[in-house]
């Protein structure tokens, strides 16, 4: 029996075994890193404080018995609404020993909707991060009956109740666990003993880019296996620090924790967007998880810098690109054709160089101990995946859905493939239907949609293999490639088939200002896109090329702006077949977002969704033309 093997066949039934186990082995290392504001320092001032697994051992187990004393039960739901920070993995955590199960929330989910997962979920309490969070909760209280208690992160608990909801602090309700726990002081041990594998642990309810958020069933098995097959892959170590940003409401995030309990490694976390960047050279990661959309953004801000640079600097950082890619790209191709990854003499001494001009200062930016990063929730451009690994960023690209709890397949550190997902994790099956749909099996699999036996049969065979809605294929070595969504494939007029996301994809690689692109095509003559510049990247262009003092809306609508655009739309069209070239495009006054409701928490593009808000853009692109 392999060692993987053996890992995935004695894990334990739960992550709250796994915890328990991490703070009897390591009490006293770091677990955990979270920003606090400096009292009475300049304004924005923070300094990173730290718990061990013992400190954070009492805190979970005074959240776990708190939730107990308020009559939680198994497999009962509490709710958790905030954005990404060390409470939030406290609460989950002491929701998991407390044998109850966790619904996760976006913070940015509306009060409506909101008030809908907490009524299908049946939440019997919720955490919430603050004020707002909560107010949402109270404006739609007469539709859960059921919901009897909210907890609240930040601020006083006087300040919102409401008729049949009380009100705690995170601290009122730890010291009520502390309380039962003098008087039960295994009340929280033997909870945990008691907890079975497939007991309900999280419902994640899916963003969905159309309709009503279907509820997925993940049970306490599901996250034990995430935390031991990532082990077992050595996607992380003991000594890593991980920097976590990513939502924990959504399932990648929440994954990332079954593994840093499983590994005990230490996790920096602070879910501020607009501070990922200062964040990295303090935190100085060893691992990071990430969304390609971020690298996206890094790799647009990097070529602006240089650009606005101008002269022997930008054409130094043209060349030292390029050098990237092509050392990258052909070591990638010596690794698949003879197992070394060997690189032509004149090419190494390019990437020698350009690593000393160039690269440092890119992974320095990451904080300069990065080892890996791994990517997930859409797919990467090749050639900024090229370009950074070319550079000494490694970006594992991996794949999987809410359905699978997170990650199914990852590239291996040692011999990442630009382009695939990689291979499957341990105990992991992965095959390709007949129609090239991605079915898998295995221990990671949900369970089923929450009160919707219907929608699980349509997706969930009786045999176990979970339908994905993925096209994609498996080369000769095990390595799984993505080609695109099912349901995003889509035929022109003229019977033929096309792929979005690799054109899509193409484009945010040729283009530097690129922020989002949604092609367009079906049942149509030919194709359109509807295209977004970075705003970060685009007004340096603009004030160095005439457009100084205008507005971002008035640049990214100018003939200046889009004949730049045209440009890069010309370049792509020059690889693909004709039926797949972008004939004309439309570049949106503002780039899509969450808010306005076009993108999902986890940064994909709703179709359907931003098509028709700009349907008058979008016919305008095929007035006149002739549909055959």
């Amino acid at each position: 029996m392999s060692s993987a093997q053996y890992l995935l066949e004695s894990r334990p039934h739960s992550v709250a075994h796994l915890f328990l186990s991490r703070v009897e082995a390591t009490p006293e290392r770091e677990a955990y890193r979270y920003p606090v504001a400096v009292e009475g320092g300049a304004e924005g001032a923070e300094e990173w404080r730290s718990l061990t697994w013992a400190q954070t051992a009492r805190r979970v187990k005074a959240i776990a018995a708190g939730l107990l004393s308020l009559g939680l039960r198994t497999e009962e739901r509490v709710a958790i609404s905030s954005s990404t920070r060390v409470e939030w993995i406290l609460a989950d955590m002491g929701v998991m020993c407390a044998g109850a199960a966790a619904t996760a929330v976006y913070p940015s989910t509306n009060g409506e909707e909101t008030a809908y997962i907490l009524a299908d979920s049946g939440s019997r309490a919720i955490f919430v991060e603050n004020a707002e969070q909560l107010a949402k909760v109270v404006a739609h209280k007469d539709g859960l009956p059921g919901l009897g208690h909210a907890i609240l992160f930040d601020g006083a608990a006087d300040a919102a109740a409401s008729d049949g909801l009380e009100v705690l602090t995170l601290a009122e309700l730890e010291r009520r666990g502390a309380d039962h726990l003098a008087k039960h002081p295994d009340a929280v041990e033997t909870t945990v003993e008691g907890i079975a594998p497939e007991q309900l642990a999280t419902l994640i309810y899916t963003s969905g880019t159309t309709g009503r958020p279907k509820g997925v069933r993940l049970v306490h098995d599901c996250w034990s296996y995430q935390g031991v097959a990532q082990e077992a892959t050595g996607l992380v170590l003991p000594d890593d620090v991980q920097f976590l940003w990513l939502p924990l409401s959504h399932v990648f995030g929440k994954a990332l924790i079954s593994g840093q309990v499983r590994s005990g490694h230490v996790m920096a976390v602070d879910g501020r967007i607009d501070r990922i960047v200062a964040n990295l050279p303090v935190v100085r990661p060893t691992v990071m998880a990430s969304a390609p959309r971020v690298f996206e953004k890094v790799y647009n801000g990097i070529a602006a810098r240089a650009r606005a640079e101008g002269g022997a600097r930008y054409r130094i950082f043209l060349w030292a690109a390029k050098v990237a890619r092509d050392y990258a790209r052909t070591g990638q191709e010596q690794m698949v054709a003879t197992g070394r990854r060997t690189v032509p003499l004149s090419l190494t001494v390019q990437h020698a160089l350009a690593d000393r001009l160039v690269y440092g200062k890119i992974r320095a930016a990451f904080g300069g101990a990065l080892r890996g990063s791994a990517s997930g929730s859409a797919a990467l451009a090749p050639d900024i995946g090229y370009f950074f690994a070319g550079a000494g960023v490694n970006v594992l690209e991996g794949y999987g859905l809410t359905e699978t709890s997170a990650a199914c397949t990852v590239n291996p550190a040692d011999d990442f493939r630009v382009g695939t997902v990689g291979k499957p994790l341990p105990g992991t099956e992965v095959r390709i239907a007949d129609d090239g749909e991605i079915l898998l099996r295995g221990p990671g699999i949900m369970r089923g949609y929450h009160n919707l036996p219907d929608k699980t049969a349509e997706v969930l065979e009786s045999d176990g293999w979970f339908r994905t809605g993925d096209i994609g294929e498996i080369d000769k070595d095990g390595y799984v490639r993505i080609t695109d969504r099912k349901k995003d494939l889509f035929k022109t007029s003229g019977g033929k088939y096309v792929a979005p996301t690799e054109i899509e994809g193409r484009f945010k690689a040729a283009c530097p200002f690129a922020g989002n692109i949604l092609v367009i095509g079906n049942g149509r003559n030919y194709c359109t896109a509807l295209i977004t510049l970075d705003e970060t990247a685009i007004m340096p262009w603009a004030a160095a090329n005439g457009l100084a003092g205008r507005t971002y809306a008035e640049v990214v609508t100018s003939p200046e702006v889009h004949t730049l655009v045209d440009g890069f739309v010309q370049a792509v069209n020059t690889d693909l077949q004709r039926w797949q070239t972008l004939k004309k495009f439309s570049v949106l006054p503002r780039d899509l977002d969450v808010e306005h409701g076009e993108l999902t928490p986890s940064l994909k593009v709703k179709r359907p969704f931003v098509e028709a808000e700009y349907a008058d853009l979008v016919e305008a692109m095929y007035e006149g033309s002739r549909e055959a």
